[in-house]
């Protein structure tokens, strides 16, 4: 069964990615043609220039891949048994490495309060201040 199965994928799987990639066309071709010459004034597309925007953003903007964090989760457990199997001295030099390429290790600075946390406790209205 398993010869079988792999003779059917080589002919599956292109017309598996040839029905996508017209799908996603045809839907941009719609969208394009029912919002853009009303918001913008531009002309209408036909599928086969749908599906040339479509590949040429795919080229330009990627693929969805490259972002930080978005390895497998086979990346981050490997990552998780590093950082647990590190000494304390070794995680700290890790963090600061980090911290020195714009990696911010806490989510919120150093401190771990939200940015509009101490805006918003200093806040006074003006007659607040004038009463003190």
């Amino acid at each position: 069964m398993r010869p079988f199965f792999y003779k059917r994928r080589f002919i599956f799987i292109p017309l598996a990615v040839a029905a996508f990639l017209s799908l996603i066309s045809f839907v941009v071709m719609n969208l394009w043609n029912y919002l853009l010459p009303e918001i913008l004034h531009v002309g209408i597309i036909n599928f086969w220039q749908a599906m040339g925007i479509f590949v040429l953003c795919k080229i330009l903007f990627g693929f969805g891949k490259g972002r930080m964090g978005s390895g497998g989760p086979w990346m981050k457990q490997r990552m998780a048994e590093r950082f647990k199997n590190m000494s304390p001295e070794e995680k700290e030099k890790f963090k600061e490495r980090l911290s020195k390429h714009g990696c911010n290790w806490d989510k919120w600075g150093n401190d771990n309060k939200h940015p509009f946390e101490t805006k918003w406790d200093n806040f006074a209205t003006d007659t607040e201040k004038a009463a003190e």
